[in-house]
């Protein structure tokens, strides 16, 4: 795991600076604090920081091969880089390091671009062929490690962080208002936008490619899933997928170093540390809760699960003071607002297991993936309310808008109507409808239909996932949209702000390809989700752990300060009109989302806690206001 940067002056040729290489690579030194390294030539500037997770003493970056003619900068592993080793070395390839960045040196020279759809890992990665003065910037099929980038002046400015291209950028800053209102609808900003002006963000299995003085923009990793024929029976498919997992984790554990957990009170994680039982013991794992000041608190589930199955375990204790006074701190490393409660959780998780390791496993995955949400168990049965006739689904919908909370059945309910497919998925993640959000805007500061752009971002979806049933789209997209540029961005930032690698094994490409091919009725059953992940569960699981319910990493307290009202956080921001959101925002709309919360008319914590975070995000990040 490691920090990636450079430049190209791909239209005119133009030297690279090493000093702005360095400067660069230094604004990520938490990254790396290992190791750096430099490939300056020309109108080509490669930067990297190190953490040295494999092949400790070899595998310096830039990587080169013996002919200096193909350079790579990578950040991130690659799981299956022995099997393709072999393979390499079989057509004569010879390796000099024991490194995983070797397999993209010589595996580029050997396949060219479809080196990537062999890769099986997480990668943000940059390819420099000399001879072909070619540049390809890539990021991994499910956007476990981020990459940005910035053209201007036919130069191409890259990094895994946003702060590595702030450092060579002669302007300020500046916030863009559709970004904005794209992340108040979602709690993140999906690729490939990004909250400041001018700077992107690739999604999820995409790359830039810069040759003959030109630039494109392309979607490397077409996967297109297709239901299994004939159809797996419940016991093959529970059986193959446990195969599956058990080679996932033991991929994953690969290492040089010590590895952990970081592990919740649920089904997921507990079902990793079992696992990961299979090929050793005593791993170190690590919590964090708030102990008695919540009454919804997992610090004891996940104690039961460390103690069936011996653990080395550590407890992190949080209090609401800390979370408060931290916000701004968090804010300010994940560069991007991001308004999931689990935030400040995950941050000092990570700074705890930095102590004992440095590499951790994380159970994200299985709720995406295999239909572990809410919304899912709505989308599945929402053929049921299609079928009804008009005269029933009036008087239905009109009894669901006047509930009080419920925000998402009411946004499910909404979306039912819609024919449009992804509008459908558009609204059922959006956290209030779209003309609401725009209402919270300033007059004229908003392009029309500024918060439909993420519908531009899916617009290749529709021809990969045509044979998905209705749940398997939402989950098509959710995989490489939602999951990539909330929780695993933030996962991402928050762990490299310690210096520790995680890992995700049930985002393994051989995980994700089988999951995506089995029918709805595998996942949501009985009014539950996750039913074959479940299945397996089973088997390794004890019926104690099963029937817990879902509580997620620690997330839930913010929810519940916010119902109650014991945020003073939120009046100093959303009370103050010199807050910095109001140079983008109506204060008396925002004063009625606050008003509507707070009598009880609706639960808007949600909304209330992403303009808290934009606030946060505004003071804390170089940005010159409007």
């Amino acid at each position: 795991m490691c920090g990636i940067c450079g430049q190209f002056s791909y239209e005119h040729q133009a030297p690279i600076s090493r000093r702005e290489i360095e400067r660069m690579a230094s604004s990520m030194v938490h990254r790396g604090p290992d190791d750096d390294g430099y490939y300056i030539r020309g109108p080509i500037g490669l930067g990297f920081r190190r953490l040295s997770i494999i092949d400790i003493d070899g595998g310096h970056q830039p990587m080169c091969d013996a002919g200096e003619s193909v350079w790579v900068v990578f950040n991130g592993e690659i799981y299956n880089f022995p099997e393709l080793r072999r393979e390499l070395e079989s057509l004569g390839h010879a390796f000099r390091t024991r490194s995983d960045t070797e397999v993209i040196v010589l595996g580029y020279k050997q396949w060219g671009d479809e080196v990537l759809n062999r890769l099986n890992g997480m990668f943000g990665l940059a390819i420099w062929d000399e001879r072909k003065r070619r540049l390809v910037i890539a990021r991994d099929a499910f956007g476990i490690k981020p990459i940005y980038y910035k053209i201007a002046d036919g130069k191409v400015s890259f990094g895994s962080e946003i702060r590595t291209i702030l450092a060579v950028t002669n302007e300020s800053p500046q916030p863009d208002p559709s970004a904005l209102n794209l992340f108040l609808r979602y709690r993140f900003t999906p690729s490939p936008y990004t909250v400041f002006k001018g700077i992107r963000k690739l999604a999820a299995g995409t790359m830039l490619v810069f040759e003959n003085g030109k630039s494109r923009l392309q979607r490397w990793y077409r996967y297109r899933p297709e239901p299994f024929s004939p159809p797996k029976s419940e016991a093959q498919a529970r059986e193959e997928l446990l195969d599956i997992y058990k080679r996932a984790i033991k991929r994953h554990l690969l290492s040089d170093v010590p590895v952990g957990l970081l592990l919740s009170g649920g089904v997921d994680s507990a079902l990793l540390l079992a696992l990961m039982n299979l090929y050793g013991n005593s791993w170190h794992t690590f919590t964090v809760g708030y102990g008695n000041v919540f009454a919804d608190d997992e610090l004891a589930d996940a104690a039961k699960t460390a103690a069936a199955f011996a653990s080395n375990h550590t407890e992190v204790l949080l209090d609401h003071q800390t979370f408060e006074q931290s916000l701004p701190r968090v804010v300010e490393f994940m560069e991007e607002p991001v308004a999931t409660s689990s935030v400040l959780p995950m941050f000092f998780v990570c700074e705890r297991a930095r102590q004992d390791v440095k590499v951790a496993l994380i159970g994200q995955g299985p709720d995406e993936l295999f239909g572990g949400y809410r919304r899912h168990v709505g989308v599945r049965y929402g053929q049921f309310w299609s079928g009804l006739p008009k005269w029933m689904r009036g008087p239905i919908s009109s009894m669901v808008e006047v509930l009080p909370r419920n925000e998402t059945l009411k946004r499910g309910v909404r979306s039912l109507d819609t024919p449009e497919r992804l509008r459908r998925y558009q609204q059922v993640l959006s956290l209030l409808p779209g003309d609401q959000i725009d209402g919270l805007f300033r007059a004229d500061l908003l392009p029309t239909s500024a918060g439909d752009n993420i519908l531009e971002s899916w617009e290749e979806f529709p021809d990969l996932m045509d044979q998905t049933d209705e749940l398997g789209g939402l989950q098509f997209i959710e995989m490489r949209s939602t999951l990539p540029d909330e929780l695993l961005m933030y996962g991402d930032k928050l762990s490299m702000a310690h210096s520790l690698e995680v890992r995700v094994p049930y985002l393994d490409k051989e995980v994700v390809e089988y999951g995506e091919r089995l029918p709805a009725n595998f996942k949501v059953r009985n009014g539950g989700g996750k039913w074959v992940h479940k299945e397996v569960c089973k088997a390794f699981l004890p019926a104690e752990i099963l029937r817990r319910k879902k509580r997620g990493f620690a997330s839930n307290v913010v929810d519940e300060w916010f119902r109650v009202a014991r945020s003073k956080k939120m009046d100093e921001i959303l009370m103050d009109r010199e807050s910095q959101i109001f140079d983008y925002l109506q204060p008396a709309a925002v004063r009625e989302l606050l008003d509507q919360h707070r009598s009880g008319a609706s639960d808007n914590h949600k909304i209330l806690f992403s303009l808290v975070v934009l606030e946060e995000w505004l003071r804390a990040s170089f940005v010159a206001t409007a």
